[in-house]
This record gives structure tokens, sequence and C-alpha cells, in this order.
């Protein structure tokens, strides 16, 4: 889509790009609260106004037609869930980083649009096996802002890491589609 026609419709649903694209060939950038299928739409519109280019992890099971060229052409990448702790697509995210020579991943670190106690730190060990850098990206749904700017400094210590991540959240204030099903609480840790 181009950035003009990505940027009308931001704009005609009420929503404000607050950042440019992140200017780096290779990153993640973690996109929260993930509440609703209409979070990938705005960040999706969001990315593509600024003239970014971000891949989206989605089930396998979804590409299948009229769906699979609609996916494909929004960045969708086909990732089989079934494995056990998410090992399989770790992996295929870090062939994926190393074949290219450019490439965003947005990911969303609660893995699921219901309320969870624990992110998954799947990114962290993709940014750590690749080398690439993470960015912290938000929808808030309660000024209608989106962005992406701030990165994220990986430690070797994926447990502090998603700490300080899911405080800069709180501490943002950001606000899902649907409130009730976004936690970032201490006691959730």
């Amino acid at each position: 889509m181009k950035p003009s026609t990505a940027k009308y419709w931001l704009n005609k649903l009420g929503w404000k790009a607050m950042d440019q694209a992140i200017p780096v060939k290779k990153c993640i950038i973690l996109g929260a609260p993930h509440t609703s299928i209409w979070d990938f739409v705005i960040s999706y519109l969001y990315y593509a106004s600024v003239g970014g280019n971000a891949k989206v992890m989605i089930k396998k099971s979804f590409f299948v037609w009229p769906l699979k060229p609609i996916l494909i052409k929004l960045g969708g990448i086909p990732v089989d869930r079934s494995a056990k702790g998410g090992a399989s697509m770790v992996r295929q995210m870090i062939s994926e980083f190393e074949k290219s020579e450019s490439f965003h991943l947005a990911i969303a670190p609660e893995g699921t649009r219901k309320p969870v106690k624990r992110w998954k730190t799947g990114f962290h060990a993709i940014a750590k096996a690749t080398g690439v850098p993470v960015y912290l990206g938000y929808f808030d749904w309660g000024t209608k802002t989106v962005g992406a700017k701030e990165e994220l400094l990986l430690t070797d210590d994926p447990v502090a890491d998603m700490k300080r991540a899911r405080q800069w959240y709180k501490d943002k204030g950001v606000v899902g589609k649907h409130p009730q099903m976004f936690t970032t609480g201490d006691d959730l840790l």
C-alpha cells in the first residue's frame, strides 16, 4: 500500500502516527496492547503510512484461498504454532532474518488477544540470536495514537528485559481497544 493511501485510511479512522519508520535495516518491533484484531489493521496502516514495511507471524492455517494472497501482501509469514514452547517459530524467524537484507518483524509479545499472565519471550531469543535491535511499538486506543521509536536494550536476562518492557507500557498508560484484556501489572510477572 502506498504511504499516502495508508495515511488517508489511518486518519479516516481517527488515528495519528507519532513516529517514523524504524531507521535500521533489521529490527523487531513489539506491539502492545494487543486486544483486538483491529490492532493489526491500525499498526499496518501506521507503518505503511510512514514508509515502513513490517512482517508479522500468522498461523499457517489462515494461509488458504482466498486469504493467502492478501495475508502475504500485508506482510504475513505463515508459522507453525504446534511446536511446544514456540521453538520452531523462533528458528523460522531467525532464518528469515538471516536470509533477508532488510527485515522488520512486528510481534505482539502477549501472543494472543486474551489477557495473559506471561508475555512471550520468543522475540528476545530471536533478537539475541540475530543481533537485531528491539523497539517498543504501541497502538493506544485511548488517545488513538500509534508509534514505535524507543529501543529496548536487551541484556542476557529475558525476564528482567520483559519486566522493563511491561513497565514501559504501564508508564506510557496505553489503552487497548478492550482495556480489560491488557495486563502489565508486576503481580503478573
